[in-house]
This record gives structure tokens, sequence and C-alpha cells, in this order.
């Protein structure tokens, strides 16, 4: 085994120039892929914190059904002090209450139906990033003023500004008639149509006194330090509440299924490209193992009619292409490590990023997430393929006659 090792590395650098355009491909394309699936990784993550940041959150806790059919009279019962209670228990910062209706929002000429929001002002800045986006006016301070924060579709739509006088007609928890006259002293551009046209936020005391809510709430919403340490949290926050009978803790997949649909399918089609670029790699190595048995065709009779069997060429063959994969994935991945090193710490940006990441309230950069499985998993399949690759050229070898071999041209 030895002996054939050193010889298919010899064998190598018999065309040096040939060996290293096919190692330059497989490092290439491990370098790319290295950088791609952790730079994609990376805007997975960026896309799950902005989305879940704007209002939803890692997880809530509610009401058995609500999430599918979010009535007033399912509730959390005590749900600021609960909230209070996680937050010293488990060292949790990002824990806030909303309280959530539904209301016709009424100015001196039109009036719309808009979803109601309750929020306790000094906590919904740590679990949504709304507060951040308001662009005129400011957000509420005290959980009983009679303020309300609105889209800015819905104050067009309303023909309102700062300082106007808006009527919210709904049904309170108990069937009773809700009513309240709140000022407008905050305008929010989310640039998220549905939310700047059909919510309204208003304190969570003011919302609680105007739905009858008592001490109830709809929902806690909980921002973890992580997104990816969710199955570290959620034991330990189902252990915290479970005195508290008939709540469940949902986390961000059964709130938003449709966020984790949409990462399936971009991936579903990153890696066909993925697909197509370790395909034109593998019959790079293919073609180059083909030239290198059909020009050493004499060469290889001759060792037949020495007596060796065909079974050791075709370890030869295979040692060959197996040693370029590795070295194409060594190079490969070391390269790839230190440009996506270099962007997690710099940060990786577009031209118009920046302007865009501002209007939004979103970072102007994206971050790779580099991990083992981002690193290793392309290029592994790279060397795979090539080796796979390979298999053809070596087994031309086993239907091989020294005779006609040895007169090959």
């Amino acid at each position: 085994m030895t002996i054939i090792l050193r010889l298919a590395w010899r064998n190598l650098w018999r065309h040096r120039r040939r060996t290293w355009l096919t190692v330059g491909s497989m490092v290439f394309s491990n370098i790319l892929l290295v950088f791609m699936i952790s730079l994609q990784l990376g805007s997975y993550r960026m896309m799950i914190d902005n989305s879940l940041g704007t209002f939803t959150g890692h997880l809530q806790i509610q009401a058995p059904g609500y999430n599918e059919d979010p009535k007033l009279r399912l509730t959390v019962p005590d749900a600021i002090e609960m909230a209070a209670g996680l937050r010293a228990d488990l060292g949790l910062e990002s824990v806030a209450v909303r309280g959530i209706g539904f209301a016709l929002v009424s100015s001196e000429e039109r009036t719309y139906g808009v979803r109601v929001v309750g929020t306790e002002p000094a906590l919904e800045g740590g679990v949504s990033t709304l507060p951040g986006l308001v662009t005129q006016g400011r957000y509420f301070s005290d959980p009983y003023a009679d303020e309300i924060v609105i889209g800015s579709t819905l104050a067009r739509n309303l023909k309102v500004g700062l300082g106007a006088e808006l009527t919210l007609i709904g049904s309170g928890k108990d069937g009773s008639f809700a009513a309240a006259v709140s000022t407008v002293v905050g305008i929010i551009d989310s640039g998220m149509a549905d939310l700047d046209r059909g919510m309204a936020q208003i304190p969570l005391g003011t919302f609680q006194e105007t739905f009858s809510m008592g001490s109830d709430a709809s929902t806690i919403v909980i921002v973890t330090p992580d997104v990816t340490d969710l199955s570290i949290w959620k034991p330990r926050i189902e252990s915290a509440i479970a005195n508290s009978t008939g709540l469940v803790l949902l986390d961000w997949n059964q709130l938003q299924p449709g966020l984790k649909e949409a990462i399936q399918a971009d991936m579903s089609s990153a890696w066909f490209m993925y697909g197509v670029l370790i395909i034109l790699v593998a019959f790079s190595v293919l073609n180059t193992q083909l030239m290198s048995v059909m020009e050493r065709t004499r060469e290889f009779g001759t060792i037949l009619a020495l007596g060796l069997r065909p079974g050791r060429l075709t370890l030869l063959v295979m040692l060959e292409s197996a040693l370029m994969a590795v070295l194409g994935l060594l190079i490969g991945v070391t390269l790839g490590i230190i440009l996506t090193a270099y962007y997690q710490k710099v940060g990786f940006a577009y031209p118009g990023m920046d302007q865009m990441a501002s209007k939004f309230n979103l970072p102007d950069k994206m971050y790779p997430g580099m991990t083992f499985l981002s690193v290793l998993l392309g290029p592994s399949i790279v060397c795979l393929g090539c080796l796979l690759a390979a298999v053809y050229p070596a087994l031309r070898l086993r239907r091989l006659e020294p005779f006609e071999a040895m007169r090959a041209v």
C-alpha cells in the first residue's frame, strides 16, 4: 500500500500544470462554498432576528388555541406578574406583556378597522424594534396614558398627524362596549405595509381598562439572548410556567411557520447552484484522470504483462484522485476559513445595503455564520464528487488487455 501511495503521489506531478489546474478548480470551489454557505447561514440568522424582532419574538406564552384563533377571551391570567417572575427567576431581561384586540379607529374624517396592541412602554423595546421605528413624535412612556402610536399608512388613511385625537370603539373581554379617546403621539414607518396600515399601539394599562381585561393579557413575548439556544431556554421556561395550568409556550417555528418555509425554499435554490458548481469540478477531475489513464495505456499494459493485478492499477488511479481531492480540500478549506473569518469580523455589505438597512432599522452589514457544518459540508461533497468522478477511468483499467495496451500509440 505504501508503494502504491508513493507511486500515486509521484504520478500527480508528472504533469504539474494539469494537476495544479485541477486542484485549483477544487480550491476555488471550496473557498466559494465555505464562504457562501457561511454567508447564507448568517443571512438566515439576520432574517430570523429581523423578522422575529419586529413583533413576534422568539417565544410566546399564550392560552391554548390563541395562535390559531386570536380571540380576546383567550388570555394569560396575571400576565404582568408572571413576566416579572420569568425575568427574576431565569435572568431573562427581554420579556414583555401584550394585549391584542380589534377595534374601529375613527378620526374626524374617516374610520378604519385595526388591530390594537397594548404594550408595556418600558419593556416593549426589548422584544420589538417598532418603538425604534417612530419617525414622527415619540413612543409613549406612561402605561396608563391616553396616547396612541399608529403606522404611517394608517395616519395617511385617517388624514391625521401628531396631536390628533382618535376614537377607539370595540368589544371588551366580557362582551362589554369598549371605547377610548387617545391622542396620536407617534407615527411608525416600518416599511411593512400590513403593520403600517393595520396596527395601532396603546399603553398596556389603558388597553386593559378599555377592553375590560383586568390583570390579564393576550400574550407574553420572550426574546432569548440567542435564537439558536431555544432548545435550552424552552424547557426552562416550560418548567417555570408548569404551575400555570392551561397555558402553552410556542416557539418562532410555530408562530411564523412561513419564515421557516421561506428559508428552506431559498436553501433549496442555493444548493441547486452549489450542485452545478460541484458537478463542473467533478467533470474537471474526470477529464484529468481520463487523460492520465489514456496517455499511460502502454505503461499500464506493460505493468499488467509483468503480472500486476488490474485491481492494483484501479487502486492507484483512485489514490491519485483522492490525493488531489484531499489537497484541494485542505487548501480550499484553509483559505475559505481565512476569508470567512475576515468578513465575520468586518461584515459584508453590497452597494445600497446601508441605505435600505437604515430605512427598516436593520443592521447595515451581514456577518457570515461560520460553523463546523458550513466549513466542511460543501468541501466534503466536492471531495466525494471528485472520488466518484475517478471511478470510470479507474474501471477502464480492469478491462485493459496487456497485449492490446502495449500496441497502443
